[in-house]
């Protein structure tokens, strides 16, 4: 006969006890662990980003000549002025035409180059890194070798040697506006210098297609070639289409470097950031009216980039089916 009492069934049964954790201290906090590699950078966006950013919105709405300090208070007169510049308002004509030419041109070309490294089935890592190796290379050195060696106006520079050959004459490539050979100058450099990046992210966007795709268009009849590009390949690379087009457009406001070095001391082919920097840092160093036209490229960036997107459909959920 069981001697266990209804005191003891009810009693519940002592818990375990589980030697406590040793304490860490600081370094064992996730949260301090965060703020530790994440505070240095947040500080330096913070001092060299937004400060700046902030500061540059306050100012434009003051006159400051020769001075960063604002002196008076002129409302939008700073932006009425940049607005009805012509030399601001011929710079963005300038960067439309130079985006027209370079956003499809080098989206073109870096799918092209995309599309055959990744059919290669050896040395695929040595063509990557020879059309990704001209990223490296410095915007400034690369203008000085396009205006000095390669499209030198004089008969030993390597295009007009060419041509040449075929009897044509010397051509003056940054000599002249008319007719605007320095087009073909900028947008051939812009195209070396930076295909190999978006070269890259089609890249990995191609490899990241799944291959079942293809055996089932196969399977339903279709082509290789332009009928499985355009109904399997082509659509899976819409994302990265849109992202791509977006960063080329936000990088042909941003063009400063080629043309700077380029068309040295003109008055023509300037886009927005040159003429800014020719506004803010040039003999009248107004300081309040760049500020403004700063403030008007973001706003037109933001605009421009936002329309693009929406027309490409970035970040629209996918349809349910």
């Amino acid at each position: 006969m069981s001697t266990t009492t209804t005191r003891d069934l009810a009693s519940p049964a002592p818990a375990k006890a589980y030697p406590a954790k040793p304490w860490r201290g600081l370094r064992g906090s996730r949260t301090f662990n965060f703020w530790l590699f994440s505070a240095p950078f947040l500080i330096g966006l913070v001092i060299f980003i937004y400060v700046p950013i902030g500061w540059s919105i306050y100012l434009s709405f003051f006159e400051a000549r020769f001075t960063v300090t604002p002196s008076k208070f002129v409302g939008i007169d700073n932006y009425t002025y940049m607005l009805t510049d012509p030399k601001f308002v011929n710079s963005l004509v300038t960067f439309t035409v130079f985006a027209a030419f370079i956003v499809p041109a080098t989206w073109a070309m870096s799918l092209g180059i995309a599309l055959l490294v990744n059919r290669l089935r050896f040395m695929r890592a040595f063509f990557r890194s020879v059309f990704f190796l001209p990223t490296a290379c410095s915007y400034v050195a690369a203008s000085l070798i396009w205006k000095m060696t390669i499209f030198n106006g004089v008969r030993f520079g390597l295009m007009n040697t060419v041509l040449g050959w075929f009897g044509v004459d010397n051509i003056a490539w940054l000599a002249s506006p008319n007719p605007p050979w320095y087009w073909l100058v900028i947008v051939t450099l812009r195209l070396w210098l930076q295909s190999g990046f978006y070269m890259i992210l089609f890249l990995a966007a191609l490899q990241n297609i799944p291959p079942e795709l293809y055996e089932a268009a196969a399977i339903d009849g279709a082509r290789p070639g332009w009928q499985t590009f355009r109904y399997i390949t082509l659509p899976q690379l819409r994302a990265t289409s849109t992202a791509v087009v977006l960063l080329l457009l936000i990088a042909a406001y941003q063009a400063f470097d080629e043309f700077f070095n380029l068309l040295d001391k003109t008055t023509w082919g300037r886009p927005p950031l040159v003429e800014l920097y020719a506004t803010a840092l040039g003999t009248e160093q107004d300081y309040g009216a760049g500020s403004a036209g700063a403030v008007i490229l973001t706003v037109l960036i933001i605009v421009v980039s936002l329309f693009q997107g929406r027309l490409m459909g970035f970040g629209r959920a996918e349809e349910s089916k």
